[in-house]
């Protein structure tokens, strides 16, 4: 296996044997006559524990590049105020594979979210839908981090640090900064991509729970070292304040030979999740979903949690076992990878989407209810074959202009809860 495992570990990792120094970072010679360069994804003097820096051995400088030039990107952006936010419950269908010819760039649309780079804080919310590999072109984002969650077909990221193979049930975290390239191992991928202009991702608190549960931080894998030595006329793309920009360069920037340190791209299979839950009765809160969570300012309130819906068994007796009827001071945005959500009878899709914002009531349709209302208690419910997933934020998430005139935006979605009946009986009426 070609990772290394940990969430957050110093590694070493080198494609050379002995290109990394011994007891210092930047020694005045180079084995082999590459380049230091240092990486920092957070303040220098950030805490030890949240410090994340990585020095990289490479042929050439990050700085060997022309001029950028602004690019114009048709659906990608990070303009949230387009459109006043609406409290209404949205729901969209997959966006399609097929169309003109596009990459992992070109293929992004950009469907809402808060926040931005000047800030520092709050998420960008797209989806994908790529039919063909990066040719010649290589991209970073100075903005923020990025979650890819692919939903069909799988990706090969190949980063500076080096390649991660991820498929769907995996997810893939590419650091602000890092250089990479999307390669498409079935010819067609889609899925859906945070942008984190927050806090880096990190794994949760565990509190009551313990030492054990829910993500490991065995389980998240780093690339080992790989590297391209290759010549020729490429772009390379920087998103810088929301805007893309793209300058020539002339040679393969994922140049880097080796590298030490804890800040780089990793991937993390979600079948992995240790799922914990209630064997008694009532739901504990769906914080217990999260597998990563960038925190805010403010103690116990995120600037995103990821969370996912995985397959379970449901016990709890005397209990409304679906996701109860809700209104949340966060705003939730939800994506379908695979199966069925066990909260909606139809028309959430995999790879489709769901806003659910500050205080619009949401929860299971008509028929869920019905069924789960009646359902027999004395046995356990066992859902398998699914994976949805959430962002949660504590900003109010604003969908852009294009996602509210997108064709997959579903005009018909509060139908599902009109057939929730009244069944009070006042008791003077017994």
């Amino acid at each position: 296996m070609n990772y290394q495992s940990g969430f957050g570990n110093e590694f070493a990792s080198e494609a050379v044997a002995g290109v990394l120094p011994v007891g210092q970072n930047s020694p005045q010679r180079v084995a082999h006559g590459l380049y230091a360069e240092q990486l920092s994804g957070t303040a220098f003097t950030a805490p030890r524990h949240a410090n994340r820096r990585s020095w990289l051995y490479r042929i050439r400088p990050a700085a060997v590049h022309e001029p950028f030039r602004p690019l114009a990107h048709a659906t990608w952006h990070n303009r949230f105020d387009e459109a006043p936010a609406t409290p209404n419950q949205l729901r969209w269908d997959p966006w399609p594979l097929a169309g003109a010819p596009a990459d992992f760039l070109d293929g992004l649309v950009t469907l809402a979210g808060n926040g931005g780079a000047a800030e520092q804080a709050g998420i960008g919310i797209h989806v994908y839908a790529a039919n063909r590999s990066m040719q010649g072109r290589y991209f970073y984002d100075a903005d923020a981090e990025l979650l890819i969650v692919p939903q069909h077909g799988r990706l090969r990221l190949a980063t500076e640090l080096g390649v991660l193979d991820v498929e769907p049930l995996e997810i893939a975290v590419i650091p602000r900064g890092v250089r990479f390239r999307v390669d498409l191992p079935d010819a067609v991928a889609r899925g859906y991509v945070c942008e984190n202009f927050g806090a880096l991702l990190r794994l949760p608190e565990l509190g009551p729970i313990g030492s054990n549960g829910l993500a490991n931080a065995r389980d998240f894998l780093t690339p080992h070292a790989a590297y391209e030595d290759v010549e020729g006329a490429f772009e390379l793309i920087a998103k810088f304040q929301g805007t893309l920009w793209s300058a020539k360069i002339g040679h393969s920037p994922l140049d880097v030979v080796a590298w030490h340190g804890n800040y780089a791209p990793y991937k993390y299979d979600l079948r992995r999740f240790n799922t914990v839950g209630s064997i008694s009765f009532d739901h504990p809160d769906p914080s217990i979903f999260t597998v990563l969570t960038s925190p805010s300012a403010v103690a116990g309130t995120a600037n995103v949690d990821f969370a996912i819906f995985p397959p379970r068994w449901l016990v709890a007796q005397h209990t409304f076992r679906p996701p109860w009827f809700h209104r949340n001071i966060a705003s939730e945005f939800m994506g379908l990878i695979t199966g069925v959500y066990d909260a909606k009878a139809e028309g959430f899709a995999p790879g489709g989407a769901s806003l659910h914002n500050c205080m619009t009531g949401h929860g299971p349709d008509a028929a869920t209810f019905e069924k789960a209302s009646s359902a027999d208690l004395s046995k356990p419910d066992v859902i398998d074959a699914t994976m949805a997933f959430m962002f949660e934020t504590a900003k109010v998430i604003r969908p852009t202009r294009q996602a509210l005139a997108a064709p997959q935006l579903q005009s018909d979605y509060q139908q599902c809860w009109q057939g929730l009946e009244k069944h009070y009986r006042s008791p003077r009426q017994a």
